[in-house]
């Protein structure tokens, strides 16, 4: 997994408790993953829902901030479901939780705009500060797993001509804004190794998630790795 670290929150942090929604159809782990963010005091657990067609309801009616969502349900997929709940609830933060590391899962889920995604392998202090991170706009997934689809991605549409055109579009510090953040590393992280404020990090973000025409950090990174803009590994 991505190292948790804490971050320090924005100006305008998220509100508490942070409202969120559990989806999955296991009453069991569903109620043991609720018992665990509910005993967290800056948490509240909004509802649980066990299929998509509630998920969207519940998330709707509660507010949720943040969704935690498996990856297969009874009625639909777990990405299905996150687009059904954004369309109602744009500012919604979804975390996905689930047992399939396949690369073409974790393209799915950040194609339906998640923010985090997590496996069943996950400590409950994980899922908890994945939650944390989400409700604050950070990303966090297994590194390993998207290396892996990154460099797929890259490697079957990166073409050299069309990546120097593409990059023109860029300047240089957004270019190590997306590097450093397919590496891993949260906003406060790339304002560290970067010696600028957070703040800065999140303005050359929104820049790119604009010129890419994405609508989210994760997707902006799985573009520009397709367009062979960035390179996920680590020095």
């Amino acid at each position: 997994m991505m190292p948790l670290r804490p971050d320090k929150p924005p100006v305008a942090g998220p509100r508490v408790p942070l409202q969120i929604l559990v989806v999955q159809d296991h009453p069991l782990l569903a109620s043991a993953i609720a018992f665990i963010l509910g005993g967290e005091p800056d948490i509240k657990v909004c509802g649980i829902a066990r299929s998509g067609a509630d998920a969207a309801a519940v998330a709707f009616r509660n507010k949720a901030d943040v969704v935690l969502m498996d990856f297969n349900l009874p009625d639909v997929t777990g990405p299905s479901a996150a687009t059904m709940i954004r369309d109602r609830l744009p500012a919604v933060a979804i975390v996905f939780h689930s047992a399939d590391e396949s690369e073409t899962a974790l393209l799915d889920a950040i194609d339906a705009g998640a923010t985090a995604y997590l496996t069943k392998t996950a400590t409950a202090d994980q899922i908890v500060e994945a939650v944390r991170r989400a409700a604050r706009g950070e990303v966090l997934i297994p590194v390993e797993l998207f290396a892996k689809a990154i460099a797929r991605q890259r490697s079957s549409h990166a073409r050299e001509q069309d990546r120097d055109r593409h990059a023109a579009q860029f300047t240089h510090r957004e270019l190590e804004v997306l590097t450093l953040l397919a590496q891993g590393l949260d906003t406060v992280s790339i304002a560290r190794e970067l010696r600028i404020a957070p703040n800065t990090v999140e303005w050359h973000m929104r820049h790119v998630i604009e010129k890419l025409e994405v609508k989210s950090k994760l997707q902006a990174v799985v573009a520009a790795a397709r367009l062979g803009l960035i390179d996920f590994q680590k020095p």
